[in-house]
């Protein structure tokens, strides 16, 4: 699933210099989807990169815009039976869809539905058969019309909930553990918007289960074609990535946020290891670190576990001197061996038991922090198959 944010700016909001703050905001914020009304799709294009989705509105207010810029989605249900402006009739409280809003615009692939009673959740239920997107907003919010939608809808469209404040739409990304796949929300705060996306990135970051495995050899190897991976985020004491020679079996190497007598910290790096290595990348699986470039995505993981990405910035490979460090971990069959190459300089650490250690402090016996899985890989993709790597 991926989780959006979209930000409310239609004319509800006020005049153009109000919506407009609240569209750049929601760019600013990195927000995936504003919603407008159609006639300030092609303002809205002028201002940045962001997804739109429109209310239809009236010819005339469009051609006096003097614009036929296209929105990306369109909406159905404001100004009609969706949000009540027209009254819902009986007969259709139960079978209403999407074709009734479409009435109104046949273009719609979204359906927008305030749930003013439990009428309006079954409307929403059966509209989103159809709609590729679905709305739903709460007069005084509430997770029990949420619960029950995303029990009930599934997957055949995208559910965006109403929320007002980044509180709500954590709440909403959390529902039901499955979450709304998206909110809508409605507020001028820029803090409120910005909370709202960094909800959504961790409703859909990982959580790894690290272990420990003992160190049984630590040895020089000589030189090899060493990889810095410079990230366009800073990162903090307890963070770094997981890099091995063995994509089963990955070392968790610090970023350099220490402070050292020979260099200053740079805590937007990562000393990685050579060129052969693997490295976890956003998505769960695997990129060898010559592969790396100026804008691919890695994963960031700090010590418990916790994840987020980090877009690569520059790629650094220099020859350096280095180290062989090989541990065993425990395994479903037995214990398994696991390796990296990692240079040889005290400014390189990884995380052990005892704490952040030097690589050339490492002995055997320490316990170091890996991510373990008992899989091959196949193009950076887990696969179950049987490969030998040594």
């Amino acid at each position: 699933m991926t989780r959006t944010v979209w930000v409310k700016a239609d004319g509800d909001v006020g005049d153009w210099e109000a919506r407009k703050r609240r569209v750049t905001a929601a760019i600013e914020a990195g927000a995936d989807w504003v919603l407008v009304d159609e006639q300030d799709v092609g303002r809205v294009r002028e201002l940045g990169d962001v997804n739109v989705a429109a209310f239809r509105s009236d010819a005339d207010v469009i051609d006096d815009a003097e614009s036929d810029a296209e929105a990306d989605a369109y909406f159905v249900g404001k100004g009609g039976e969706g949000d009540g402006t027209i009254e819902m009739p009986d007969d259709l409280s139960g079978s209403a869809d999407l074709t009734t809003l479409r009435r109104r615009d046949d273009r719609a692939q979204g359906a927008y539905v305030r749930v003013l009673g439990t009428e309006y959740e079954a409307f929403a239920e059966t509209a989103a058969d159809d709609a590729d997107f679905t709305v739903i907003v709460g007069e005084d919010w509430s997770i029990i019309p949420l619960e029950n939608l995303i029990a009930r809808v599934g997957e055949e469209t995208h559910l965006v909930a109403g929320a007002t404040t980044a509180a709500e739409a954590r709440t909403a990304f959390e529902t039901l553990e499955i979450g709304a796949d998206g909110v809508l929300l409605d507020s001028d705060d820029p803090d409120e918007i910005r909370g709202a996306v960094e909800a959504r990135d961790a409703a859909d970051r990982e959580t790894l289960d690290l272990r420990y495995a003992e160190v049984t050899e630590v040895e020089q190897t000589g030189m090899a074609d060493r990889v810095c991976i410079d990230t366009g985020s800073l990162m903090d004491d307890t963070e770094g990535m997981l890099v091995g020679s063995m994509s089963r079996g990955l070392f968790f190497v610090h970023a350099e946020t220490a402070e050292s007598p020979y260099v200053a910290s740079r805590p937007f790096r990562v000393n990685a290891g050579a060129v052969h290595a693997y490295v976890r990348n956003a998505e769960g699986g695997t990129n060898y670190l010559a592969e790396l470039s100026s804008g691919d995505e890695v994963q960031l993981v700090d010590t418990d576990g916790n994840t987020r990405e980090a877009v690569v910035g520059r790629v650094k490979i220099e020859k350096r001197p280095m180290f062989r460090i090989q541990a065993e971990v425990e395994a479903e069959d037995g214990t398994d061996r696991i390796e990296t190459l990692i240079q040889n300089a005290e400014t390189v650490k990884i995380a052990t038991s005892e704490g952040r250690k030097a690589v050339t402090e490492v002995e055997p016996g320490d316990e170091a922090l890996v991510y373990y899985e008992d899989v091959a890989r196949h193009f950076g993709e887990a696969v179950e198959e049987s490969i030998i790597e040594k």
